[in-house]
């Protein structure tokens, strides 16, 4: 695992890095099990009126979607780890596993996990990397990722590169867990997670370098507020290249900076015991002078 960095033969290649991929078991012969890939089809932003509602998307290179187990729900049947492979709808890498029936799937790639390797998911098997069991059986302070929101569902709580989750107690039917961004919630005893921290730590550190790697991401160009027209952003006009003269905002006024973007009215509201550091705008800035 590490980040390779380009010589400066351009200007492009000047501050461009890439993962040199060490993770991978066949850096060179990436191919995905066919059995498990669907086509996914690109909307470039738009509905079905073919009206742009996500700005700043479009293009990007084809990709066909890996189908990922998030359940984990094989019980009490090991598994081999055939190979760890690149997924190019994810920031993190995959595992390819296969069932003792001879069935392969995919799961996240924890960090250390290789091929060769063993997992295992079910109510009592081994708490080790790559194992999948409910929170009321895995052992306090454990790293986790994968979680699940309620029984049966599926993970969906820290699957990005380099997340991991703490189990800090049981308190009767609910795990209090730490998440990645500092929150600490209550998730259901039953529901299930994977012991470890995910993989490619590296991918944060990451610079793309130039313009054409977005598009390539399929990221379209995000002009800026200020260098628009009057009749276009609040914030465009004046003379020379001025500030604004007001705070960050989208093109109909409303505040950019600062402001909550939780729903008051979401149900898991209840269970979050702390909620994750709240940064606004030139507060963090202002702590580290002093």
């Amino acid at each position: 695992m590490g980040i390779k960095i380009y010589k400066p033969t351009s200007a492009g290649r000047r501050n461009m890095s890439v993962n040199d991929y060490a993770e991978i078991t066949h850096k060179h012969r990436n191919q995905p099990e066919k059995s498990l890939v669907v086509p996914r089809r690109k909307t470039g932003g738009r509905n079905h009126s073919g009206k742009i509602t996500s700005w700043w998307r479009g293009g990007g290179n084809k990709r066909m979607y890996r189908i990922i187990d998030f359940k984990r729900n094989r019980d009490d049947m090991p598994a081999n780890v055939l190979e760890i492979q690149y997924d190019p709808n994810r920031t993190c890498h995959i595992a390819l596993i296969q069932y003792s029936d001879g069935e392969k799937r995919y799961i996240l790639a924890p960090l250390g996990l290789k091929a060769g390797d063993v997992v295992e998911s079910g109510e009592r098997v081994e708490p080790k990397l790559g194992n999948a069991m409910p929170l009321r059986n895995i052992p306090i302070g454990l790293d986790i990722h994968n979680v699940e929101m309620s029984p049966g569902q599926g993970g969906k709580l820290v699957r990005s590169a380099g997340g991991v989750a703490r189990l800090m107690a049981i308190e009767g039917d609910y795990a209090v867990l730490t998440m990645p961004s500092g929150e600490m919630r209550q998730v259901h005893a039953r529901c299930r997670a994977t012991i470890g921290q995910i993989g490619n730590l590296d991918h944060q550190n990451i610079r793309i370098g130039k313009a054409g790697k977005s598009r390539y991401l399929g990221r379209r160009p995000h002009v800026r507020g200020k260098a628009m027209n009057p009749i276009d952003h609040p914030m465009g006009g004046g003379e020379g290249r001025s500030n604004g003269g007001r705070h960050p905002c989208s093109p109909w006024g409303q505040l950019a900076k600062g402001g909550r973007t939780r729903s008051p009215r979401a149900r898991s509201n209840r269970r979050i015991i702390r909620r994750r550091r709240s940064v606004r705008y030139g507060i963090v800035s202002l702590k580290r002078r002093k």
